[in-house]
């Protein structure tokens, strides 16, 4: 059982990398040119890999399965939220998440950012360098790191 440190937000985060080893990168349907990748909270009883596995699924439309997963970020990552900026602030100060690294095996025509949950706008594969020069600077801490571990996957 995951247990989470007090005032964190359990989630889990997916790097989905293709046959190239581009890294598949969302647009926020709520905020336009905010880019991230996929993630989500992690429900009672579920595992890191199977929450990612979900919420790659209901935010994406990709179906993975865990033998499609490469590796899993050895620590938990966490980052606060800035204020007045999260509809859950009032409960929790920042997320604590674990990153799973996930092979892509389908084709672009698999990807349905309205398969389930309607969170992105839009999607692109990109590069190390464009994920973590594109995200949110509060965040850019805990991708660098993520690109980081997952480096020998990813070159």
């Amino acid at each position: 059982m995951v247990t989470a440190v007090q005032g964190y937000r359990l989630n889990a985060g997916i790097v989905v990398i293709n046959d190239d080893k581009q890294i598949l990168l969302c647009e926020r349907k709520d905020v336009k040119g905010a880019w991230q990748m996929p993630q989500g909270g992690i429900e009672d009883g579920e595992t890191p890999v199977s929450a990612g596995l979900r919420e790659l699924y209901e935010e994406t439309g990709i179906r993975a399965n865990p033998e499609d997963v490469l590796a899993e970020t050895k620590d938990w990552l966490f980052y606060d939220f800035p204020p007045n900026t999260f509809a859950w602030r009032d409960d929790y100060k920042g997320q604590q998440q674990k990153w799973i690294l996930v092979r892509f095996k389908g084709s672009d025509k698999d990807i349905n950012l309205s398969a389930v949950d309607e969170e992105f706008a839009a999607w692109k594969w990109a590069s190390d360098t464009e994920v973590t020069e594109s995200i949110v600077p509060f965040k850019r801490p805990v991708y660098e790191r993520v690109i980081r571990e997952f480096a020998d996957f990813l070159h």
